[in-house]
């Protein structure tokens, strides 16, 4: 491919990429179908015509789509997911539950059992089988036991004195160091009287306590949170809202509550579309769940925007995720190169 026919290739899923942040399927359409005449051998085109003809409602062709995605790269854990779902959408479960079976051989044959965990439960909702519970209890119990293998040990008590032989046991106590220990002397040991006297210990004066530190100012609920954003919106000030919403997402992230945070989220995208920090926000949420597909498929997206954007912060937010969570996928990797 030729510079100017990449540079070509890249306008047209940029096109395609902010139009879907914006919920212009139609228009996304149209542009990721360009993306993939351009570039004919890339799969990345083919999935993302694929998801959006599946928001569309049009299953089939979207089952098409992925199958020409899977063709360019048949490990593609998008791909496979999304033509599973495809298949579910048009009553296919049984097949449905099959692709994912071979997904979920695949990502625990890459070391990735949690991925592959979801996966065989999404098949068994799909279609029950004892062979897929079976498969989903053994991922569980090898997930269970990489916890256990890699928790801190717990340090030993110290050992107790051995008492006398019959005798009653006695508290053990600390044994003299050979640099200090000395042999009695007849002196020391002779009578009570030769003793030292014994001179009472001087307490050393009491420094006065030191003024205690401020008490840090308490952080706001999200509920709270989602309450002053309703307040500014009202006011129609919507930059104050999106703010109030981005921090209640990481309020009730930090309390445990997923759900919560999504909802702050969505209600955020009505707002604010097309914003990489917001949309980054819930490819973070997407891993917190365990949604590795969607997650994925947002920070592509976001990649591809912020070398337009030229977000540093974002950028680096996305390129700690990819690092950390998406290091065996090419096509996330490249996003950071």
């Amino acid at each position: 491919m030729t510079d100017a026919l990449y540079e070509r290739y890249k306008e047209a899923l940029r096109r395609g990429h902010v139009a879907t942040l914006r919920e212009r399927l139609d228009a996304a359409l149209v542009a990721y179908g360009e993306a993939a005449e351009l570039a004919p051998e890339r799969a990345l085109p083919h999935i993302s015509l694929a998801g959006i003809l599946l928001r569309l409602r049009r299953p089939e062709e979207a089952l098409a789509a992925y199958g020409n995605a899977l063709e360019r790269a048949p490990r593609d854990e998008a791909a496979q997911t999304g033509r599973a779902e495809a298949l579910a959408v048009l009553g296919r479960r049984t097949e449905a539950a099959d692709a994912l079976d071979r997904l979920a051989d695949q990502l625990e044959a890459d070391g990735k059992l949690a991925e592959a965990a979801a996966t065989v439960r999404r098949a068994l909702e799909l279609a029950e089988s004892r062979t897929r519970r079976k498969h989903a209890e053994t991922l569980a119990a090898r997930i269970e036991g990489r916890a256990w293998s890699s928790a801190p040990a717990t340090p030993e008590a110290p050992p107790k004195a051995p008492s006398p032989a019959g005798g009653p046991s006695r508290p053990s106590q600390p044994a003299a160091s050979p640099s200090t220990a000395k042999a009695p002397s007849p002196s020391t040991v002779a009578s009570p009287a030769s003793a030292a006297p014994v001179t009472a210990p001087v307490t050393p004066p009491v420094a006065p306590p030191a003024a205690a530190p401020a008490p840090p100012a308490p952080r706001l609920s999200g509920a709270t949170l989602a309450a002053q954003a309703e307040a500014s919106l009202d006011a129609g000030d919507t930059t104050t809202a999106r703010n109030r919403l981005l921090e209640a997402a990481a309020a009730h992230r930090a309390a445990g509550a997923i759900d919560a945070a999504l909802d702050a989220c969505y209600l955020a995208l009505g707002l604010v579309p097309a914003d990489p920090e917001l949309h980054l926000t819930l490819a973070e949420l997407y891993l917190d769940r365990g949604w590795r597909g969607p997650a994925a498929d947002k920070i592509l997206l976001l990649g591809r925007l912020i070398d337009f954007q030229r977000d540093g912060t974002i950028r680096e937010r996305v390129c700690r995720i990819v690092a950390e969570r998406f290091s065996d996928d090419p096509r996330l990797t490249e996003l950071c190169a």
